[in-house]
């Protein structure tokens, strides 16, 4: 539904016009379109409708208005204490995309959105002043586009509309000076000339006042015969298909004194059209002229330009006759020359900031510097304000497409187009290339530029000349590169993980962490990496590929710092368990548990993705280290699925290594992992398959394990004896082992079931003796684990006050340990004993945080049953 204010008032919905009643019905809906979605108070709502002739029952009248706007457009008139609001997208009402184009200096569209005077047929004091308002924005809008026009020499079509405005508007100086420049300029001085003496006249006459300086200065430019200075016109043409960027077109508006604006960012990301584009949209802010250069100081085919040269091309181009020798001379008159004047500089292409600055002009004129460098330098001794180009949104990456292959052909293939889009990856001169060969190519079907794409991205985006191939494009950032600098770059090539940390690449590189730091910092200004996030580092997919394609050898140091590190942060997790030693000269250190977890936290992804790459690379001992290290961070965190996938890979490597032990873990743990998620034959088949393994060897512990894993699953599945029945030959296996940590958590275990099977007594004793061995040994987890059954323990004797004081200790240590998936359940039991002593209030508290951790978690079941009852 579209709304049109900028003439008679009217809705129209698909082209139709819609009927909406009455001058005051219209009335009503203008004064809150008008607002933008902010409310209008109903006290202001009617004096705009009515003024001073409002009607005895105003109020009731206003209502009848809403309710039937309502009913005849379905719009949503919100109604609240701040008053009326009516929220409709900016893009549907003619006003507010007048003062958009406005605002992007796309004048002639702005004005032909008018159609005669402004809310025609409204009438009130308010809408008066609205009216008349918002001719004084078309005007002004007017005058910037005749500007806008004198400078791009469209004097001829401009002068029929400058004669009947100069009628309209006998003492407006700057249209007569317009209509004067417009007459001087089609040759015909001596209409120009009378106009000025008829303007003078009338002011004289009229105001007692002289003509304006500026309208004198065009009257003595006529007569001494000159033309409007013109200036160089040196501007490139615009991109015919330049989409999006609105954010960053925003950004290069004049700001408070800044003048010089640095856009950066890494080859094909579209400096040069962004800043070619801003630049032939505000022609009239920069009536002296526009200056325009290519630095080429990425070009494969030549050296940067010197600024000494650019300086005499800048001379001439200002109309010196006589160029002075040696770079200060030529900056000094350069500066002179430019002093005062209205002139935008566009300096392409910047090799180092060294290269602009005897550029740059010394006065207001405004400076726009494209490099694929960050030109730091310029911000800090300059003031330059820096704008960094990222990709396209796809929405505009589509748009792209649309501008330059038809609607029609896009949208026969919607599901092709997403992926041609998704594989360019938002960069413009990826697009382009992929645009330009189906252009070449009409007739093919666009899913045969994506099949390739998806196949050999960097093939596919090299359309036979240097500047359309991808690959040269970026060879050109990497040989501005130091010589460590691109042997980084090539290493990152070799990473499969969406991002990295600082410690990652310093193993990866094999420096040290300062250094390889200052390193990373050159890749970040030549726009080759992105620090998204302090500490991390990226690249777009297809920078990416392209390091990828420099074949570095990175041997095994980076798979060996993310394998040695999850070790000492699972060690630090659970510093009772022995696991091998990974070499690695980079090996992270973790103070406590909350470091440990929050490393495994940030590095989540980029463990698993490297245990699946060491699977690829036939580093089995890697991925079988990182799906072993990362169990107890997985059921600290209750992400099972994300279990069963580690242990699967952990399962594959330890066959490809021919240990049977292992595999007879990733088996026990895989059966445990099944069970719990609700396949049971599968985890079963898992546990018989550990068995048979660990029978093979005489290793007690190992033999625990099992039988402690299977009780956890019969504890799972209801069958409670089982369960029991599994506990007690685990403590046995352990008690063999001499293995006392192992022994504590057997020892809660054992009473754990019997107090699900009733007999308290019996698992109190079990738990007392558990909670004294684990305060012996300092063993925080079998402590908490403890806490949590003597609380249910106490809980069922019927002593409430001890089960909370248990469950408080227990929820303490679980937040101590990072622990958040027990931490979860103990807050459930929490709420059931403070329930069952008749605090409610404190026990849905409980329960509330509970269950908002199970969300966080996935366990849907568990959020599921504790919904349904609390």
């Amino acid at each position: 539904m579209e709304f049109g204010l900028l003439g008679a008032v009217e809705v129209r919905d698909r082209g139709a016009v819609v009927e909406i009643g009455h001058v005051r019905q219209r009335s009503v809906l203008v004064a809150l379109l008008v607002e933008g979605g902010k409310p209008v108070p109903v006290d202001r709502l009617l004096d705009r409708v009515w003024g001073e002739r409002a009607p005895v029952r105003a109020r009731d009248t206003l209502y009848g208005y809403v309710s039937k706007l309502r009913k005849l457009l379905g719009l949503d008139i919100e109604r609240s204490p701040a008053g009326y609001r009516l929220t409709v997208d900016p893009s549907r009402v003619d006003l507010f995309r007048f003062r958009q184009l406005v605002r992007e200096g796309v004048l002639d569209e702005a004005l032909e959105l008018w159609r005669g005077q402004a809310l025609d047929g409204l009438e009130s004091p308010w809408f008066d002043a609205l009216r008349e308002s918002l001719h004084a924005e078309r005007v002004a809008a007017e005058l910037d586009r005749n500007d806008q026009a004198l400078a791009q020499n469209r004097h001829t079509e401009l002068l029929p509309a400058l004669r009947q405005a100069a009628d309209e508007r006998p003492h407006d100086e700057r249209l007569a000076a317009q209509l004067m420049q417009a007459l001087h300029a089609s040759g015909n001085d001596a209409e120009a000339l009378r106009h000025y003496d008829t303007v003078r006249r009338r002011l004289a006459d009229e105001l007692g006042a002289d003509p304006s300086k500026p309208l004198q200065d065009v009257h003595q430019r006529i007569l001494a015969g000159e033309t409007e200075p013109e200036g160089p016109r040196q501007l490139p043409a615009p991109h015919p298909w330049f989409t999006g960027r609105t954010d960053e077109l925003k950004a290069l508006e004049p700001s408070g004194t800044v003048v010089i604006t640095a856009i950066g960012g890494t080859g094909g990301i579209g400096k040069t059209a962004l800043a070619v584009h801003w630049a032939h949209r505000n022609l009239s802010t920069f009536p002296d002229g526009q200056l325009y250069v290519n630095l080429r100081g990425f070009d494969p085919s030549a050296e940067p330009t010197p600024p000494e040269n650019v300086l005499r091309e800048f001379l001439e181009a200002l109309g010196e006759q006589t160029i002075p020798a040696g770079l200060d001379a030529r900056a000094a008159r350069y500066r002179s020359l430019v002093s005062g004047k209205r002139m935008l500089v566009l300096l392409d292409n910047a090799r180092s900031t060294e290269q602009v600055v005897p550029l740059l002009p010394g006065s207001n004129a405004t400076v726009l510097v494209t490099s694929r460098l960050k030109l730091t330098g310029l911000v800090a001794a300059h003031g330059a304000r820096s704008v960094s180009l990222d990709v396209l949104h796809p929405a505009d990456a589509r748009e792209f497409l649309e501008a330059r292959l038809g609607a029609e052909r896009v949208a026969a293939e919607p599901d092709v187009v997403q992926d041609l889009v998704s594989w360019c990856g938002g960069l413009p001169l990826a697009l382009s290339i992929v645009a330009a060969r189906a252009a070449t190519d009409p007739d093919f079907p666009l899913a045969v530029f994506a099949d390739e794409l998806r196949e050999q991205p960097l093939d596919a985006l090299d359309a036979g000349e240097i500047g359309t191939n991808l690959r040269a494009v970026f060879s050109w950032s990497v040989a501005a590169l130091s010589d460590e600098a691109a042997r980084t770059f090539a290493l990152l090539g070799t990473v499969t993980t969406a991002d990295i940390s600082l410690a990652a690449v310093a193993a990866l590189v094999d420096r040290p962490t300062a250094r390889t730091r200052m390193v990373l910092r050159e890749l970040e200004n030549a726009h080759l990496v992105q620090q998204h996030v302090p500490g991390r580092y990226r690249m777009h997919d297809l920078v990416g590929l392209y390091a990828a394609d420099l074949e570095a050898d990175a041997g095994s140091r980076l798979a060996d710092f993310y394998a040695a590190t999850a070790r000492a942060a699972a060690t630090t997790l659970e510093p009772h368990k022995v696991l091998p030693e990974h070499e690695s000269g980079y090996v992270l250190t973790f103070v406590d548990n909350a470091a440990a977890m929050a490393w495994f936290d940030t590095e989540h992804a980029c463990l698993m993705t490297e245990q699946r790459t060491a699977l690829q690379r036939g580093a089995f001992a890697v991925a079988w280290m990182l799906g072993r290290t990362l169990n107890n961070y997985h059921l600290r965190r209750g992400r099972t699925h994300d279990d069963v996938e580690a242990w699967l890979g952990a399962l594959e490597a330890a066959e490809a290594l021919g240990d049977e032990s292992k595999q007879a873990t990733a088996h026990m743990c895989l059966g445990a992992n099944y069970v719990e998620l609700g396949q049971s034959p599968l985890g079963h088949k898992h546990f018989e398959r550990s068995l048979a393994l660990f029978a093979r060897s005489d290793d007690h512990a190992a033999h625990g394990a099992a039988h402690r894993a299977m009780a956890w699953a019969a504890e799972f599945e209801g069958d409670l004896e089982k369960a029991l029945a599994h506990s007690v030959q685990g403590l046995e296996k352990f008690r063999a082992a001499g293995s006392e940590i192992r022994e504590a958590e057997s020892l809660n275990e054992v009473g754990w079931r019997y107090a699900c099977l009733g007999r308290y007594a019996e698992a109190r004793t079990y738990c007392e003796e558990a909670m004294l061995l684990n305060n012996k040994l300092g063993h925080a987890e079998g402590s908490a684990a403890t806490l949590d059954s003597l609380a249910h323990i106490a809980h069922h004797d019927g002593r409430h006050a001890d089960a909370v004081a248990h469950y408080q200790e227990a929820v303490a240590l679980y937040r101590e340990l990072d622990n958040s998936a027990e931490q979860a359940t103990v807050l459930e039991h929490l709420g059931d004993v403070l329930n069952a002593a008749g605090d409610t209030a404190a026990a849905r508290e409980q329960w509330a945080r509970a269950l908002a951790m199970y969300e966080e978690q996935g366990r849907a079941s568990e959020a599921a049953a504790l919904r349904a009852r609390s």
